[in-house]
């Protein structure tokens, strides 16, 4: 039983069902979009988003414990090493274009987790776009809005359309939904100076924040010129399940609430969209 938590606790802090979680929503991207279902932008995404989060996890501890790390933390290094260079191989096999938005994406990662602001800004020695007050939800929006939307379509030579920018807006105003049980999880943790969502107006407001969003992330489907019956009811059934979660969630959650459950939400929702769609 003790290995088999150990397995569990490696996927989750190795970031794998995070990676899972973004392969997901670009899968689900070219779904909608009708684009056929080729394997690279899906493979790339899941090892720069392995790399991607580690680094940001990691890079402190690394930093300044390199020859004292834990086992476990030496594991992941390797492991994302390993990641980083298939991340390579298969960046290579992308389009040029492709490239553009992958570099604005690394910029940003890297200036998310290497200090270079300067120090009066802050309380502390983190001087990264992760703690500026408030930004830090919306980096992450932008991120994961871009690559699995955006990448997937651009690699693919898709005409960049209005339904495509709604797309976009849909999948960034997700994201920040999803923020919000990690963000009243962490309440007890982040500094003040973060000025998270939860600790500027109150968990209860952030609730109401959230299901708002999920009310306007479902509307949106009907702006689009090109949708679907079976993608409306996925989406009101996925809009609904996601509102509970985030509900429920509250600061002293059990351990695998929002790491596993909310983090697997768009994991949850390509199945749902390919079980209607096989039906």
């Amino acid at each position: 039983m003790r290995i088999v938590k150990d397995f569990f606790d490696f996927y989750i802090n190795a970031s794998i069902h995070v990676a899972l979680s973004v392969c997901a929503l670009t899968w689900i991207t070219l779904f909608e979009f009708d684009i056929s279902q080729e394997t690279t932008v899906l493979y790339f995404n899941f090892f720069a988003t392995i790399t991607g989060y580690n680094f940001v996890k990691y890079f402190g501890l690394a930093k300044f414990h390199h020859r004292s790390l834990a086992n476990k933390l030496k594991v992941i290094q390797v492991f994302s090493f390993f990641c980083f260079l298939a991340l390579c191989y298969y960046a290579f096999q992308l389009e040029i274009k492709t490239w553009v938005y992958i570099l604005i994406l690394g910029v940003i990662t890297f200036f998310y987790a290497i200090p270079f602001l300067p120090r009066n800004v802050f309380v502390d020695n983190n001087q990264n776009l992760r703690q500026i007050s408030g930004l830090k939800i919306y980096v992450i929006a932008l991120v994961w809005s871009v690559a699995t939307v955006l990448l997937p379509l651009v690699d693919n030579a898709f005409l960049l359309n209005a339904d495509v920018f709604i797309t976009v807006l849909q999948r960034f105003i997700l994201v920040l939904v999803l923020m919000i049980p990690f963000e009243i999880r962490d309440l007890q943790f982040d500094s003040l100076k973060l000025s998270t969502i939860p600790q500027s107006i109150g968990i209860r407001k952030t609730k109401v924040i959230g299901f708002v969003l999920l009310v306007v992330f479902f509307f949106l489907e009907f702006f689009k010129d090109q949708t679907s019956s079976v993608n409306v009811f996925v989406l009101a059934l996925f809009a609904l399940i996601t509102c509970l979660f985030v509900l429920f969630s509250k600061k002293n959650q059990a351990q695998y609430y929002s790491s596993f459950f909310v983090e697997g939400l768009p994991i949850l929702w390509l199945v749902l969209l390919l079980m209607y769609g096989f039906f």
